[in-house]
């Protein structure tokens, strides 16, 4: 760890044991979670006056030559296994989620294309979509409903999750493969339009200037609650 003098932003002087006492906080805090940590959450708990992104970073390089590293993901902190270690703790046991071609095409289209509606993931691939593709991506916990264009019959938007970028290996939408190895993979057809990009990530809760925020009206006619605001089994 620095000697934590600067916080990083403001210039504030830091003690450093209380740097250091940050720093165990917030390693306890993404060690005792299955799943990413958000830096707002892991803020909240340091002590006061102390730069989060700071420690944060400084225990990203501690942790980088060791078999588990801290990793970002989103806007949210975790502890994974190196990469080049991966293969030590895969057993026979580890069940490998293995997605039909029609599931790889709409993942990697909602991925590099969100927010976007079914009838825009079908224009681009052009074939229609199954309602079972989209569950199985929804079920995975990769994909979920953004929000609802406002167009004509108000279509939901679809957009890729947390759980998408950490299953992954990505700390946001900034590092998903390149267009053309996409391509190269098989994992998009040619019919990409010209003007097709990567989108600039969103926050996980903020929507696009064309989107509504699904309500709980929405989510009953989706099928995704029963009336009252009982989920469905």
């Amino acid at each position: 760890m620095a000697d934590g003098n600067d916080d990083g932003e403001g210039g504030t002087i830091v003690d450093p044991r209380r740097l250091h006492e940050a720093a165990r906080i917030a390693e306890a805090l993404v060690f005792a979670s299955a799943g990413p940590v958000s830096q707002s959450y892991i803020a909240d708990r340091l002590p006061r006056g102390v730069d989060v992104l700071h420690v944060m970073r400084e225990l990203k390089g501690l942790y980088a030559g060791r078999g588990v590293n801290l990793v970002q993901v989103d806007d949210g902190w975790a502890f994974r296994t190196a990469p080049d270690l991966s293969f030590v703790i895969r057993t026979d046991e580890t069940e490998v989620r293995k997605l039909s071609r029609a599931a790889l095409e709409v993942l990697s289209i909602i991925a590099y294309h969100q927010p976007v509606t079914r009838a825009e993931i079908e224009d681009i691939r052009g074939v229609q979509t199954s309602r079972g593709t989209l569950d199985v991506l929804m079920e995975a916990g990769w994909v979920r409903f953004r929000g609802r264009r406002r167009t004509p019959g108000r279509p939901v938007t679809f957009g890729t999750t947390r759980d998408f970028l950490d299953h992954f290996g990505l700390e946001e939408l900034r590092d998903l493969p390149g267009l053309e190895e996409l391509k190269g993979a098989g994992l998009l057809s040619g019919r990409i339009p010209s003007n097709f990009q990567v989108p600039l990530p969103l926050g996980e809760d903020e929507l696009a200037e064309d989107e509504d925020p699904i309500t709980q009206l929405d989510l009953e006619e989706l099928g995704l609650l029963t009336p009252g605001g009982k989920e469905d089994e």
